[in-house]
């Protein structure tokens, strides 16, 4: 089954997962590139400072080689002489280490990206399982990894015995040469050996940070059920978000509806809009819509507005100007604000006439709507007439 799964992954990781893999400390890496690169360095520091370091050298030997009877009569002279060539041997190798190991950060970082992480610090006890790492030796990786090791140290015995066999002769030259002359010789003719296995190495170096990076697309690559399940986690459940958003208008309608009874009027189109309407000029500066809807739910609020005893009025073209460009819970529309004014007009008078303080009104008006309110209206005039 994990064959399969590993043949259904023909997809490139998305960039959640590459994200991922990095922050888990999973880039490309190149060892043959960092091992050029802080080869590379330690040659150039020896050869840059090969005059001080033969003089350091010819000064350590000449000072090791110095001694008379009275030292050699204290039994604590070898520790402290080994002592004192340690710590003189200390001075130039560590500071030569510490740059080698820089480079080799440095080089590793240009290859795959800074990134730190201590999840590969973790530990994994899954992999002390037998049978899981005879998998893993056996795996493609694992066979690249081992046949380019194999190559490189072929290849670099191949150029240092051949360098050798080249040189044998002005290596035992070194022999009858007076001390200072066979340093510098022997520093000459190792300089051109560590050349040309820098050499190798850059080529290898070269191979191997391409293939590096493919091998880690490879190893990131997805299926296609991955690709939806991430898809999933970052859009969320579709289903849920369905559930959620149901939910949502559902709480809202019972919202609506419970606004429906304190409204001043309704204004229905006449039976597939319905918007109810509120007004307190003490605390609003113009009506706001406390409930509206279409078709069934438009029925639902005429009905309970009837019940409240609230206005219910036929205006379908205010009605649908209302439906279209008035949000819930907000203030009308200023181009709205004269039709809704005639309407809020006709309702305080034909309340007040049914208290008997005034005449019964005629008919409702014509409203004041603009044509480009109502979403019926057609764009163009041709059209209307053509109607």
């Amino acid at each position: 089954m994990a064959d399969s799964n590993a043949q259904d992954r023909n997809l490139p990781a998305s960039q959640r997962k590459l994200n991922k893999a990095r922050d888990e400390g999973q880039v490309a890496r190149s060892r043959d590139l960092s091992h050029f690169a802080a080869l590379a360095a330690g040659g150039a520091a020896l050869v840059v400072l090969a005059p001080q370091l033969t003089a350091w050298l010819r000064q350590v030997l000449a000072d090791g080689l110095r001694f008379d009877a009275q030292v050699l009569a204290n039994p604590m002279f070898m520790g402290e002489r080994l002592l004192e060539l340690t710590l003189k041997l200390l001075a130039v190798v560590l500071p030569l280490g510490l740059l080698m190991v820089l480079v080799a950060v440095a080089a590793s970082v240009a290859a795959g990206g800074w990134s730190w992480s201590l999840k590969a610090m973790a530990p994994q006890f899954h992999k002390l399982n037998p049978i899981a790492g005879m998998t893993r030796i056996v795996s493609k990786d694992q066979l690249i990894d081992a046949l380019k090791a194999s190559a490189l140290a072929l290849l670099l015995g191949l150029v240092g015995a051949l360098y050798l066999r080249s040189h044998l002769d002005a290596f035992s030259g070194v022999l009858a040469l007076p001390l200072p002359a066979a340093l510098e010789q022997a520093a000459q003719t190792m300089l051109g050996g560590m050349a040309m296995l820098l050499l190798a190495l850059a080529l290898f170096a070269l191979v191997d940070v391409p293939l590096q990076r493919h091998l880690h697309a490879q190893r990131l690559k997805m299926s296609h059920q991955e690709l939806k399940q991430e898809y999933k986690e970052l859009e969320g459940n579709v289903e849920i978000k369905a559930k959620v958003r149901a939910r949502m208008r559902e709480m809202t309608q019972r919202r609506m509806m419970a606004a429906v009874p304190t409204a001043d009027l309704v204004v229905m189109n006449p039976t597939h809009y319905a918007v109810a309407l509120k007004y307190d000029d003490e605390r609003m500066r113009a009506p706001r819509v406390v409930a509206k809807g279409a078709d069934l739910l438009a029925l639902k609020i005429r009905d309970t507005a009837s019940g409240a005893k609230v206005p219910v009025l036929q205006a379908p073209v205010l009605a649908r100007a209302l439906y279209a460009h008035a949000e819930l819970d907000r203030e009308i529309p200023a181009a709205l604000f004269a039709a809704v004014a005639q309407v809020l007009a006709y309702v305080y008078q034909l309340r007040a006439a049914l208290r008997g303080q005034a005449p019964m009104p005629g008919e409702l008006p014509e409203l004041n709507v603009p044509a480009e309110m109502d979403p019926h209206h057609p764009a163009d005039p041709s059209m209307e007439s053509a109607e």
